[in-house]
């Protein structure tokens, strides 16, 4: 289905993904792990479109991704929705006006102007803003939710495309561990009950393995695991974060559970969990 064939961005003499290469056959939930500067966020910026490839090719369904360009380059991106970690919002302007906002690439610029959206789209946004818990908020301003809903907002948008793929760009990084395991809930809902391929960049090795169904591992721009989740040992995760034998996954853990037993662990004088 999606096909990435050695891509490669590069920043004047720097490299930030190196000829990565990613075959997803089917509909998948995926996570992309690896350290800050690993070239996570370029990647999907490239696969997006929001960022030229230096080399390589992008396919999708045997159509070249890397040669689009106007309309149906934002047509491609229409296909295939950007999630960011901080959430691009509207601040003062209300929820459901937001959500409509996905339906921007497919508007008339008359209608864009004066932001008219016909009645199907608004019961829409609504509906989606329903199924992800927060249709209360829909008249209120983005800027008056917390961070989590306002990420159920960008994912909301998100969805309004009725796209094929969703990127999601460390989705939770700036989030609670409540909130950040009801977004993650919603993206893993979202694949299951949608079929959409879900590819998620993530710092923390627990949240990969119990929402993914496949994890890359990338260090210094290039791909350097690709397996299941149950695959993804402390080894490997030292392999790919360039840590040493002291690499705790606690220290960087957003599960609740996990916290909750390094905290009881460090008030007996425990060894932290692993």
């Amino acid at each position: 289905m999606l096909r990435i064939e050695k891509l490669t961005k590069r920043f004047g003499v720097n490299t930030a993904v190196d000829a990565a290469t990613l075959d997803i056959d089917k509909p998948a939930m995926i996570g992309i792990i690896g350290r800050s500067g690993a070239g996570k966020s370029t990647l999907l910026r490239m696969i997006n479109r929001l960022a030229d490839a230096s080399e390589g090719r992008i396919l999708f369904e045997g159509r070249d991704v890397t040669a689009l360009r106007g309309a149906a380059r934002r047509a491609w991106q229409s296909d295939c929705a950007m999630i960011f970690q901080q959430f691009n919002l509207v601040p003062r302007m209300d929820v459901v006006s937001n959500v409509l906002h996905g339906t921007l690439n497919r508007r008339s610029t008359l209608a864009t102007v004066f932001n008219l959206y016909p009645t199907a789209d608004i019961h829409r946004a609504i509906e989606i803003l329903d199924r992800l818990g927060i249709a209360e908020h829909a008249p209120k301003r983005a800027e008056a939710l917390s961070g989590g809903q306002q990420q159920r907002v960008a994912i909301a948008r998100a969805l309004m495309q009725d796209p094929r793929i969703i990127l999601a760009d460390e989705p939770i990084a700036s989030l609670d561990p409540m909130n950040a395991q009801t977004v993650m809930e919603a993206l893993r809902r979202i694949h299951d009950e949608d079929g959409r391929t879900v590819i998620c960049n993530l710092h923390t090795l627990d949240t990969a393995r119990r929402y993914c169904d496949r994890v890359v591992g990338m260090r210094d721009g290039r791909i350097v695991f690709d397996g299941l989740p149950a695959q993804l040992t402390t080894g490997v995760a030292r392999e790919i974060y360039g840590a040493g034998a002291d690499f705790s996954e606690a220290a960087t853990s957003t599960e609740i559970d996990t916290l909750d037993a390094s905290i009881r662990a460090a008030r007996k004088g425990a060894a932290p969990v692993y």
